[in-house]
């Protein structure tokens, strides 16, 4: 009985120390979601802000969080017997807690930690939403001792703190709060109900089984007390990892165009329309339109709602070769957008066509090479072809143009349109809906993808890190299990979570270490 028990002290201690030497002394604590500061308990102060949307409005929604929102209940709602059922709305009378005067009548609503959002023990007051009633709600909840307004993204940090959501959904919340097109809505409530979330879960449960894995063998391999074909196991796994992270790695930035919008850049020769097209398509006199070369010599930009996705459109200055410096700068912006653009609306002046079909494809094809960088020429999903002003052309040789241009390969998708009469509008609007929506994907459909910047660093490191495991493992294997912890680290950073002690759970639970 002594020596397995011995075995069994000798395997905690052992563990123990080389995990928490390879991390350093102090175990790690939570991440923060703002500046990386170990986060902790919650703030001892009850915080409390107008929740709803400022202005005029028939309710306002005044949210309160921590340990004083009960006496800030019983004070504001005159409540002296039991507390009223939770979630439950009441009608009271809401009161200064100073004056006892009468504030408004609302609903008041009691949510006992830890069922709410923060957590914590919270209270709503729905109140009447003129301006003068919730500065006198404000101001009363003020006078109540231990309570303070709230910070910008309190109640959200607070809830993360408590456990109640992870980085990934704080970040969706923030996005769904933001949205203004149906496809970000959807982005992002996919993303706040936790599907990125339980990916990144997933994988960092795989990485804390392997790490554990391999610094068990580390440690006891030498005493017989692991099983053979464990690093052939942790071998197979990491690679099914690394090859599941470069997969969502490259989904062409699709979440993250759809969260910040499409970049759509007009561009194309002077007078060939392309201030008309952005005021036909906004629907307002957004850039000068006139006769007159080199009018447009800044970058004009406006935001449109294109089928549900976001979309920045930019106007540019027409390309040529001009000796005024102001133009000249005007050129170099507008050739700078277009290499930035994830879209580019090349305008024609139909005019300018060749009458033969094969001579005007050549002719566009050239058109496209002084347009777009030498990168793009051949991205003929990056470009839709813009040929304006077909109302100047004889309708027999518009047909023929059309039909004639839409058979020859090699050439981006083709809009004959008129920005003055609208002819072929409606037929270019679907061709544009469908090009941005192929850039940005269905946020519905397949594996949640990436919206955010900071998850693709931290997956890049992550996948990196498994790469230092793959080049180490048959000549160091510390520096090879050092990988897999790096990995796991930024992984942690992304979800905002992880912990020496859960290695050491799982060490404990797959290996009967002193047995």
């Amino acid at each position: 009985m002594i020596m397995p028990l011995l075995l069994v002290c000798r395997g905690i201690w052992r563990a123990a120390v080389y995990t928490l030497k390879t991390r350093g002394t102090s175990p790690p604590k939570l991440f923060s979601t703002c500046d990386g500061a170990p986060a902790g308990l919650a703030d001892a102060d009850t915080i409390f802000a107008l929740s709803s949307g400022h202005g005029r409005c028939g309710v306002a929604v005044v949210r309160v969080s921590g340990p004083a929102s009960v006496t800030a209940l019983r004070l504001m709602a005159g409540l002296t017997g039991r507390l009223p059922t939770p979630r439950t709305a009441l009608l009271r009378s809401i009161t200064d807690p100073q004056t006892r005067e009468v504030l408004d009548r609302g609903l008041v609503l009691w949510f006992p930690a830890p069922h709410s959002f923060s957590g914590e023990d919270s209270v709503e007051f729905h109140v009447h939403g003129g301006p003068a009633v919730i500065t006198a709600v404000l101001q009363a909840l003020g006078s109540v001792p231990g309570m303070r307004p709230a910070e910008a993204g309190e109640f959200t940090r607070r809830a993360f703190q408590a456990g109640k959501l992870g980085l990934t959904e704080v970040e969706g919340l923030g996005d769904l709060i933001h949205a203004e097109t149906e496809a970000q809505r959807r982005q992002a409530l996919r993303q706040m109900s936790g599907d990125l979330g339980r990916l990144y879960q997933d994988w960092s449960h795989r990485l804390k089984r392997c790490l554990a894995h391999v610094e068990a063998f580390i440690d006891f391999s030498e005493d017989e007390l692991i099983e053979e074909g464990v690093l052939d196991q942790v071998d197979r796994s990491l690679r099914d990892l690394q090859v599941e992270m470069e997969q969502h790695l490259k989904d062409e930035r699709r979440g993250e165009r759809l969260r910040s919008g499409v970049q759509v850049v007009i561009a194309g020769a002077t007078n060939a329309g392309k201030s008309s097209l952005l005021n036909t398509l906004c629907q307002r006199p957004a850039a000068i339109v006139s006769p007159i070369a080199g009018t447009t010599r800044d970058v004009v930009e406006t935001a449109l709602d294109i089928g549900g996705f976001p979309v920045l459109l930019s106007d540019t200055a027409g390309l040529r070769d001009s000796p005024d410096l102001v133009e000249r700068e005007g050129v170099r912006r507008a050739r700078e957008r277009v290499e930035q653009a994830d879209l580019t609306l090349v305008v024609v002046d139909s005019a300018h066509l060749p009458t033969e079909a094969h001579q005007a494809a050549a002719f566009l094809q050239e058109h496209l090479r002084s347009v777009l960088p030498s990168q793009k020429q051949y991205e003929t999903d990056r470009c839709v072809l813009v040929l304006n002003k077909t109302d100047l052309l004889p309708e027999k040789q518009r047909q023929k143009l059309d039909r004639e241009l839409r058979a020859v390969s090699g050439l981006p998708p083709v809009c004959p349109i008129s920005c003055q009469t609208n002819e072929g509008l409606k037929d270019f609007l679907t061709v544009l809906h469908s090009s941005v929506k192929t850039l940005c994907g269905d946020p519905l459909s397949g594996a949640p993808t990436l919206t955010q910047a900071r998850h693709r660093a931290h997956l890049q490191q992550c996948a990196a890190a498994l790469a230092q495991y793959q080049r180490y493992r048959d000549t160091d294997l510390a520096l090879a299990a050092d990988g897999v912890r790096l990995a796991l680290t930024s992984l942690g950073r992304i979800t905002g979570r992880v912990g020496a002690e859960e290695i050491l759970d799982i060490i404990f639970k797959d290996f009967c270490i002193g047995k």
